[in-house]
């Protein structure tokens, strides 16, 4: 089974706790502090495998968790670092966060690696807070939390040239005769429902990847027929290898059939129309064919490049297998570019480092205000309530945030209700 579009939820491992402890060895009177910091958690790694071809397997496990990281210990000792999480795609897989719609990376090569979801980084125990004035504090952090996001796998095929065309003009029979590939070839439309790639080798040795795509229709940028299915798979190719019915017996017409997809590859994506194409007319053992072609030529520009062809009988090919050899020397990768983001090829993103002094204030239908924000849900989530030392803490960063003077603002006075995530707390002006 061909999967190429898939949705998934990943998250980093969080940090572990640092630790509050004090020195208690014989003969060392007043011992200092001695908790030592957290483990940074595991990161959610994406790693291309050559050998795969599909993502069938997000089938079947759509959550990927890291582990956390170790909690520090006593005497110093720091937690250790958890492992990351490597998850194998196929080459070809683009990352896009589904929240946002950022293109978070392309991956293509073999062995090529983004870290998809960031790991927490470790509390640091009260050895780190310290300080003349405070030479012994009873204040630790609890680990940061990993990074979570949901994201979209999409498999865009890897091939040189791509076959375009209406449903049932021979494009899975031409890509049969050219190469080793055995596409599913019967005389009814949307035959080929997945790509098909297949090594083709000229007479002189040279090879390239070619793709028969499954076929468009009219309206097929808004979904129709295949759609999208279908016309993701084409960004990639270097050249597009146009095929078209000469032979005329579904009863369209062969010029008409030529615009229409040329259409739907612009509807789609202006870029594709910077490709070069070369123009196959195919099944020109029939009858009508060579009046149908002669019509053909003349309503196309004079240097159109035309290749009549008979994918059945063989005929033609040796020429047009040279001509998209010949093309791909001179013709370089259309890098994909997001609409909204120009970046480079596997540059990950993470949009919560942005906005992470930022906070909002809203309030419940009960009257209660309701404290809402990365950055402050993050702090809270590393604050250890069990420990006053950790509360001061809080209450002071929250003032230095300006939460404090945000909630005057609002009108919040003395013993009024604020929420932060599932906690409530008192407002004390």
């Amino acid at each position: 089974m061909f999967v190429d579009h898939v949705k998934v939820y990943v998250r980093g491992g969080d940090g572990g706790d640092g630790m509050v402890a004090f020195r208690r060895e014989k003969y060392v009177p007043n011992g200092g502090p001695a908790g030592g910091d957290g483990g940074k958690g595991g990161d959610i790694v994406f790693i291309v495998e050559e050998g795969l071809r599909t993502l069938m397997d997000f089938r079947y496990k759509r959550i990927f968790k890291a582990d956390r990281g170790t909690h520090g210990m006593s005497s110093n000792k720091h937690g250790a670092k958890a492992e990351d999480t490597f998850i194998k795609v196929p080459p070809g897989t683009v990352v896009k966060d589904i929240d946002t719609g950022e293109t978070i990376a392309d991956l293509v090569e073999h062995g090529q690696t983004a870290v998809i979801a960031k790991g927490g980084r470790g509390g640091r125990g009260n050895s780190r807070f310290a300080t003349p004035a405070n030479p012994a504090p009873e204040l630790s952090e609890k680990g940061e939390p990993g990074y979570e996001r949901n994201v979209t796998l999409e498999l865009k095929v890897l091939a040189d040239a791509g076959l375009v065309g209406f449903p049932s003009v021979g494009k899975s029979t031409l890509l049969s005769v050219v190469s080793a590939a055995k596409p599913k070839i019967a005389e009814y439309h949307f035959t080929t429902i997945v790509p098909n790639l297949g090594m083709v080798e000229t007479e002189d040795h040279r090879s390239f990847v070619m793709a028969d795509l499954p076929g468009l229709i009219e309206g097929a940028h808004q979904g129709v027929g295949l759609g999208h299915q279908f016309l993701r798979h084409i960004e990639r190719t270097r050249v597009i290898v146009h095929v078209i019915d000469m032979s005329a017996m579904e009863g369209r017409d062969p010029y008409e059939d030529y615009v229409t997809i040329n259409e739907e590859l612009q509807q789609y994506n202006m870029r594709l129309t910077e490709r070069p194409q070369l123009i196959v007319a195919n099944k020109m053992d029939m009858p009508d064919a060579e009046e149908n072609l002669a019509k053909f030529r003349e309503k196309l520009p004079e240097d159109a490049r035309i290749f009549p062809i008979s994918a059945l009988s063989r005929k033609g090919l040796s020429n047009l297998l040279h001509a998209i050899a010949d093309l791909l020397e001179v013709t370089e990768e259309f890098p994909l570019i997001d609409e909204e983001a120009d970046e480079s090829e596997s540059t990950v993103l993470y949009k919560h480092e942005s906005d992470a002094d930022g906070f909002d204030i809203t309030r419940d239908p009960d009257g209660a205000y309701v404290l809402s924000g990365y950055a402050i849900e993050r702090l809270f989530k590393m604050t250890d309530f069990s420990r006053e030392d950790s509360i001061r803490r809080f209450a002071r960063q929250m003032r230095g945030m300006g939460i404090d003077d945000a909630l005057r603002e609002r009108g919040a006075e003395n013993g009024d209700t604020v929420r932060l995530l599932e906690f409530e707390f008192e407002f004390m002006d």
